[in-house]
């Protein structure tokens, strides 16, 4: 019987407990699945010090980034990514690192595409936000980062004015804003100026329907939450762990 596990910041609202053990049961395997909630990284490895049986591992917000140094081997895409969701332990008990949220993220919205232009606003730079963009830069669309603070790639909520909204036809908010039970919270953009012509995509999924993506269907907006891409990039962590 193996161990598996998420690592996150305040993740009780999370599926992926319930989604692994009713994977783990519906397939006949007596393996377990547990959330390793922590208030910082340094407790990772008291976490694999007291988890003897552990073969994999999910990592969530807000340790997608600052897992990698504890990891010894690092899956190439992973590394253009520049972020781990998935670890894999290796039968000599190295940690190897995967990001599968890419994977997630492009099978989830390919049913919306195309859109009319393929611009895009991802909302937030945190590690989530990365393999996002890998997606989208593949896919070639022209993308511009939106930040609380401005960086040389990122412009702040204050500079998002409605030409570009216009400009942009793919709205995706990779923050945590309006994740339960904060569910008003939404990134502060010019919602009155998105059209028919816009798809958002929220990477919350707890509520289902999130206030970011109210405003957008209040406009005639395609919409749609991250259980979609949770639930792809799940199963292909379990290839992983699998393989």
């Amino acid at each position: 019987m193996a161990k598996y596990g998420l690592i996150g910041k305040n993740i009780s609202y999370s599926f992926s407990k319930t989604f692994f053990t009713e994977k783990f049961a519906s397939e006949k395997k007596k393996h377990t699945y547990e959330n390793f909630d922590i208030t910082t990284i340094e407790e990772f490895p008291t976490i694999l010090k007291n988890n003897p049986t552990l073969k994999g591992l999910n990592i969530t917000i807000p340790y997608k980034e600052a897992i990698i140094p504890y990891l010894d081997k690092i899956n190439p895409e992973a590394i253009e990514i520049g972020a781990v969701n998935t670890i894999k332990f290796l039968n000599d008990g190295r940690l190897m690192g995967y990001n599968t949220d890419h994977f997630g993220f492009a099978k989830a919205i390919t049913p919306f595409l195309p859109l009319k232009e393929k611009t895009a606003l991802i909302l937030g730079t945190g590690g989530a936000s990365k393999a996002i963009y890998h997606v989208l830069k593949t896919l070639g669309f022209t993308i511009q980062f939106v930040s609380r603070n401005k960086t040389k790639n990122a412009i702040t909520y204050q500079e998002v004015t409605p030409s570009i909204i216009a400009k942009h036809f793919l709205i995706v908010n990779t923050t945590p804003l309006g994740t339960f039970p904060d569910i008003e919270k939404t990134p502060n953009i010019p919602y009155q100026a998105i059209t028919t012509n816009h798809f958002l995509f929220d990477l919350t999924y707890n509520p289902p329907l999130t206030t970011f993506m109210k405003l957008g269907y209040l406009k005639g907006a395609k919409v749609s939450n991250g259980q979609k891409m949770l639930e792809f990039q799940a199963h292909k962590s379990c290839e992983i762990w699998k393989n």
